[in-house]
């Protein structure tokens, strides 16, 4: 039975990367075409759906009503794709290591930190996979997953990787503005930046008001991002006050692309933690060589807590 109605298949794996990144630059970049081609592959996909998927901004992309629904979908079907084709090609040879981690992690801890182990062993490749959704560990095969979780997925072996400090940041031209501020009403009153509600794991304006001490503050502004390298991204445009996650956001702080508007740090309970599958057998020598490089890059001592 042939099946049908199926969209161009080259335009749902353009979709799909433009809407995890929320970005046609960042696309191209990554299917290594130009942002032109992502453009033409959207707006066909677009024209055979007969419906929006993309809000366009001057600078930005948003997904509509349809186009989230149809990521959902779309996602988990390549996902599946993927998973089978891995299966077959035998991904996990010894030679490979296959990293699992959060968009946040991805792009502001550990990508700027993997440069230096490929020039030290350009023997070992390295896979990494972006998910925001830490339930997708049990559809992704991998090696070692980096995850800020309360509640870590059962039969994982979980080592803590640094604790969760949770403090606001903006740009200095933003803090400028609130030179005459003095109140948190004053400080925090003006533009929030949300990151969206889906991310239930991490903590929220209100839940950071109260865990503080402080007045929960409905801000003149509120500005909701599900994309959290893009939230701190607009932080740094000015666009109003974030939270920030200590440990992803210190290139920013050391360069003065963002600044704490106020002293005020959240310290909880919870860690970023790297997770291992249990019962694995024999673990590949390469994988074991990334972990040890993984834990030198952390400043201390780490603990592990053994399996969830």
């Amino acid at each position: 039975m042939k099946l049908k109605p199926l969209p161009p298949m080259n335009s749902l794996i353009v979709f799909e990367a433009a809407a995890r990144h929320l970005s046609f630059t960042l696309a191209a970049s990554e299917l290594n075409v130009t942002q032109g081609a992502i453009s033409r592959q959207i707006r066909q996909l677009e024209d055979y759906l007969g419906k929006a998927l993309f809000v366009r901004a001057s600078r930005s992309i948003t997904l509509t009503a349809t186009g989230l629904q149809y990521y959902q979908t779309v996602y988990r079907a390549l996902l599946d794709v993927a998973q089978a084709t891995g299966e077959i090609k035998k991904w996990q040879g010894e030679q490979q290591v296959t990293v699992a981690t959060t968009n946040a992690m991805a792009a502001l801890w550990l990508l700027p930190k993997v440069a230096a182990f490929q020039q030290q062993h350009e023997e070992i490749d390295l896979r990494i996979l972006a998910t925001d959704n830490i339930m997708d560990l049990r559809r992704l095969d991998c090696d070692i997953a980096l995850f800020y979780c309360r509640v870590p997925p059962a039969e994982m072996k979980v080592t803590t990787l640094f604790p969760e400090e949770v403090f606001p940041v903006c740009s200095p031209a933003y803090l400028e503005r609130l030179k005459a501020c003095e109140t948190p009403e004053d400080i925090f009153g003006k533009t929030l930046l949300y990151l969206d509600d889906s991310q239930r794991d991490w903590v929220n304006w209100p839940e950071w008001f109260e865990s503080v001490g402080l007045p929960v503050v409905a801000p003149r502004n509120r500005v909701n991002i599900n994309n959290y390298p893009m939230l701190l991204q607009a932080a740094v445009n000015g666009q109003g006050i974030a939270l920030a996650w200590g440990s992803l956001v210190d290139d920013y702080l050391q360069s003065g692309a963002l600044v704490r508007p106020v002293d005020t740090v959240l310290r909880t309970q919870d860690n970023f933690s790297m997770l291992e599958p249990s019962g694995r057998g024999v673990v590949p020598a390469s994988v074991k060589l990334f972990r040890s490089w993984l834990l030198e890059q952390l400043p201390g001592q780490v603990g592990e807590k053994g399996l969830a």
